[in-house]
């Protein structure tokens, strides 16, 4: 499939909703025109620095990202999706019988055709056992709520929104949302009541259950690697449906940087980091840059656009190479306009990119889906999918980009000028060979600064996880990613005996290890969901979501 770059990119109503807390401030006419040849001239400007200032074309050459090999790819993503006894021989375990049994038939497709592949690539192998014995037995299809999902001739009355609104609907397996959409596409009557994507980016709602909503911040670490697990399956799933064919790519050994600060891998400068503040989730040096940007740069005019000063910007990078965990910067002295050089700089040059080479393709390969609600579904799964570092520090990044928006008055940033100005930087990477900007194939970074803008826009709908499917009843080792519904932080209590601001109710135990409750829980429903689950009062760590 393919869509035209630039198709309609109106941002109506772009800063309303995302960056309602920011400010009051309702969007401006200019959000709601075509890009101007600034916003293009600047993309490609971009584009053009990141190669000529980076080694872009040297890297790239010595292929340090390559595809896998043949059968190889089957065999991770089976090992990531934490499915890899289906290709041994040895004797299935509790645990692989329960994510199976929660699958639904359109995700056990997408398993049994990587397992099949796996098995005609490796055929000198012994043969794993028929996949088809496994989930004929095993697979169970949730039962669907049509409710509020797809059309507004079918959404409630009482949950009906505005014309341009959207439903972001979470208890219903992303993929089988698809299958859905997909056989209401050929039915000529429905066509008309379909919203189909063009170019306006609307308010979309996520409905709450009586179980609250659950973001990813909320969640253990156990919990979250399961969640990665069933997100890789809807995630592979969805994109069979919609016939987007990605290669991963691995990124191969690098030599180490000579700078303690850039060029390090995120894991490795945050690991660090974390020696002088345990509580810290993303690189010390990045809270520092966005942290000065949005006290002194933030109302600056072109802020992310107008370059800095190449020798003053190389002059800050050595002086925060040398002084930085000294505390000896002198950030008054500093142009903002070198510090946003700076912190383009510092994302472009990671080793990897920070949407990482796994998935890196699958993010640009987004802007070649129709529909936005899928759309967001697939940044949804990419984003579950991406390591913690990873993870925090593009939720950091987007928090002061929509931040960068929301000042648009003063600045002159608007949603597409920053989006076309930041995407060549995420999605640009020496590690991982591209063809974004060879010939024909220049519309393909174009659509990128589309997927960008909607990253911004929608950011906090994109670190939610949802249900997949209730089942009848709880059992002990039941997924997480089916039975977890609430999370975020509640005060305690209105009658006097006040707990710390800082604490939270959390559920810990039977169907899940441990997650925070959201405060419009209702509790007694909680309980017939996980009725082997513990409720107790504990501090939120520093990470999670705020009051």
């Amino acid at each position: 499939m393919s869509v035209e770059p630039w198709a309609s990119p109106q941002d109506q109503a772009a800063a309303e909703l995302s960056h309602s807390e920011h400010t009051d401030t309702p969007p401006s006419q200019d959000q709601e025109q075509r890009p101007d040849k600034l916003c293009l001239d600047s993309f490609w400007s971009e584009v053009e620095n990141i190669q000529q200032g980076s080694g872009y074309a040297d890297d790239c050459s010595r292929r340090d990202s390559k595809h896998s090999e043949e059968g190889e790819q089957e065999e991770q993503w089976l090992a990531d999706a934490g499915l890899s006894t289906l290709i041994s021989e040895d004797t299935e375990t509790v645990d692989k019988t329960a994510l199976l049994s929660t699958l639904t038939k359109t995700q056990a497709e997408a398993v049994k055709r990587r397992v099949e592949t796996y098995t005609l690539r490796k055929r000198n192998k012994p043969p794993p056992r028929d996949v088809r014995d496994i989930f004929s037995s095993q697979v169970r299809i949730p039962v669907f709520v049509y409710g509020n999902v797809f059309c507004s001739a079918v959404t409630p009355e009482h949950q009906r929104g505005t014309p341009k609104d959207e439903y972001f609907i979470t208890d219903v397996a992303y993929c089988e949302q698809a299958v859905i959409l997909i056989k209401q596409a050929k039915l000529p009557q429905n066509n008309s009541q379909r919203r189909k994507e063009d170019g306006t980016l609307p308010r979309v709602i996520c409905p709450k259950c009586r179980l609250g909503v659950t973001r990813i911040q909320d969640l253990s670490h156990a919990d979250m690697k399961k969640v990665r697990q069933l997100a890789l399956i809807d995630m592979t799933a969805l994109c069979d449906l919609l016939e987007l064919e990605v290669k991963r790519h691995k990124t191969g050994k690098r030599k180490n940087p000579e700078s303690p600060l850039f060029g390090v891998p995120l894991a490795t400068l945050l690991e660090n980091d974390q020696k002088l503040k345990p509580s810290t989730s993303i690189p010390l040096l990045l809270q520092e840059l966005l942290s000065f940007l949005e006290k002194k740069g933030i109302d600056s005019e072109g802020i992310l656009r107008v370059p800095g000063s190449q020798s003053r910007i190389k002059l800050l990078q050595q002086n925060l190479e040398a002084n930085f965990y000294s505390r000896h910067v002198r950030w008054d002295e500093v142009s903002p306009n070198d510090a946003a050089a700076l912190l383009k700089k510092f994302i472009r040059e990671l080793p990897a990119p920070l949407l990482t080479a796994e998935y890196l393709n699958n993010f640009s390969a987004v802007r070649e889906i129709t529909e936005l609600k899928q759309k967001l579904h697939m940044l949804n799964l990419l984003i579950l999918l991406l390591p913690e570092p990873n993870r925090n520090t593009l939720k950091a990044l987007l928090e002061f980009l929509s931040k960068v928006v929301s000042k648009e008055k003063k600045n002159r940033m608007n949603l597409w000028a920053v989006a076309t100005i930041m995407a060549p930087n995420l999605f640009l990477h020496k590690a991982v060979p591209s063809r974004l900007t060879e010939g024909g194939e220049k519309g393909q970074a174009e659509k990128a600064a589309d997927v960008m803008r909607l990253l911004i826009r929608y950011q906090d709908l994109l670190w939610t996880v949802g249900q997949r499917s209730e089942p009848a009843a709880p059992e002990p080792h039941a997924n997480p990613f089916t039975l977890m519904h609430g999370v975020a932080c509640v005060s305690l209590n209105r009658n006097g005996s006040v707990a710390h601001s800082d604490c939270a109710l959390y559920e810990v135990g039977g169907n899940i290890g441990e997650h925070c409750l959201d405060p419009d829980t209702h509790l007694l429903d909680l309980y017939n969901s996980n009725p082997g689950g513990e409720w107790i009062i504990k501090r939120r760590p520093s990470g999670s979501r705020g009051l």
